[in-house]
């Protein structure tokens, strides 16, 4: 049986980092059990909120990516200490809720949009300083308003640079408990807003429309914080401290969708995936597979001591059929929407795609460049409007050349296309997959060995 394990070396120390096109050939069935890295949106709020504990904080499965390692720095700048023992294990030693420290100069939050917004939120409640949080040139053009909007009626003091980053907060503010309805499902925003509300003068009341991943509200519902979900209706109440001992991290879905994909649409395959995150918002991308026809069995339920809601799966080749995936859905698919393009791709019948018009403020156009990616590797896929119209073809992809424009998500769909292809892809930028899942590359070249061997 084959097993790829976890790839634990530091961003710094490079992974992958040749950069060279990568090509990506044909291959027979994927067996065996994979382990993917850590959840990213888990991994960023270990760091976050054990930062805003008292005393320290043990995280275990900690996903290291160039995302996650953008919030350690940054978290480490604001005069937290971090101890990095190795194998996705740290340890936070919190401040508490108002003992971060000014940096000297701007935090470079580099391309992690979660950082930026959720970190946002929780310097509008420092007792004081003035914080600027900067980055790349393509987080430079990503929307900010949406959350200093809302943090601004808190009493919160937040500037953008026409609206978008840099981003600097003025620490010190009156913050007021208040009901905000989200214009946009945006489990960012509402984290945000959420982190915020922690020293609020009242309760202060998230109204969402769609629900969307609620990593945020398990984690502080497990360091103490009061927080009830009804109806779509989230409600924080401010609290003086949070406390809390460990943080389990479990594996990310969204890296667990391209093989699940690849392993569905592969003929014989069948592969385990160990201790998946199957939490409220994230397991859409499941409804809509097992709709199409996939064969995907959870096992193993159970819980970590933060609140995440884990599972095994097990993943067998099908036949897929055509879906439609509906604006409502979207919010819990969002990051996994590439991926499922290509399964529409080679499922049989039409598949549509509507209110997915989010992908167009992501790494990069993704509406645009998910449509150029698979049509450059012999997909049928427009764009239309703020989704896809897709045409699935029941055989291997032609294969061709996909540029990732700098975007993971793209990287990782050329890769999984180049494996059900009948020339190869080759990727341009292959190292955009360090942005979240840097062991993607080794454990797809082993698991090709391991075929061919």
């Amino acid at each position: 049986m084959y097993r790829h394990t976890r790839c634990h070396q530091r961003w710094h120390s490079g992974w992958c980092r040749v950069n060279a096109p990568w090509k990506v050939l044909g291959s027979g069935p994927l067996v065996g059990e994979f382990v993917v890295n850590g959840d990213k949106s888990v991994s960023h709020r270990s760091l976050l909120i054990g930062a805003l504990c008292d005393g320290p904080v043990e995280v275990e499965g900690w996903g290291d990516s160039a995302d996650t390692r953008a919030t350690l720095e940054a978290v480490r700048a604001l005069g937290v200490q971090i101890d990095d023992h190795g194998a996705g294990r740290l340890t936070v030693h919190g401040v508490g809720l108002t003992g971060l420290k000014p940096p000297v100069g701007a935090i470079d939050v580099q391309n992690a949009g979660t950082l930026m917004r959720l970190l946002s939120g929780i310097l509008a409640m420092q007792p004081s300083g003035v914080f600027t949080l900067d980055g790349d040139a393509s987080i430079r053009t990503r929307p900010m308003e949406r959350v200093a909007g809302p943090l601004r009626a808190m009493g919160a003091s937040i500037e953008t640079t026409a609206g978008c980053p840099p981003v600097v907060v003025q620490g010190g503010q009156k913050l007021v408990g208040m009901e905000h309805v989200m214009e946009v499902s945006s489990a960012q925003v509402k984290s945000a807003l959420l982190l915020a509300a922690l020293r609020a003068d009242g309760p202060t009341t998230v109204v969402e429309a769609t629900a969307t991943r609620d990593h945020t509200e398990r984690m502080l519902r497990a360091a103490g914080a009061t927080v009830h979900t009804t109806g779509g209706r989230v409600v924080i109440n401010p609290v003086e401290r949070l406390q809390l001992d460990k943080i389990e991290v479990p594996g990310d879905i969204s890296s667990a969708a391209f093989l699940i994909v690849a392993a569905t649409i592969i003929p014989e395959s069948r592969i385990f995936l160990r201790s998946i995150g199957i939490g409220a918002g994230r397991t859409g991308v499941l409804d809509v597979l097992e709709r199409m026809g996939a064969r995907v069995a959870l096992f193993n339920r159970r819980t970590t001591e933060a609140g995440e809601p884990v599972a095994d799966l097990e993943i067998a080749h099908a036949e897929l059929s055509a879906t439609s995936i509906r604006p409502e859905e979207i919010p819990s698919l969002v990051d996994e929407l590439p991926i499922l393009a290509l399964a529409g791709c080679v499922a049989h019948g039409r598949t549509r795609v509507r209110g997915a018009d989010e992908l167009r403020v992501k790494e990069s156009d993704r509406l645009q460049s998910v449509r150029d990616a698979l049509r450059s590797v012999g997909g049928h896929i427009e764009v239309k409007d703020d989704g896809w119209f897709i045409r699935g073809v029941p055989v291997r992809l032609r294969g061709g050349t996909v540029e990732s424009h700098g975007d993971h998500r793209i990287a990782m769909l050329g890769a999984i296309a180049g494996l059900y292809s009948e020339q190869g892809v080759t990727i341009i930028d292959p190292d955009a997959i360090n942005v979240s899942f840097p062991g993607f590359r080794p454990m797809i070249e082993a698991a090709i060995a391991v075929r061919r061997s």
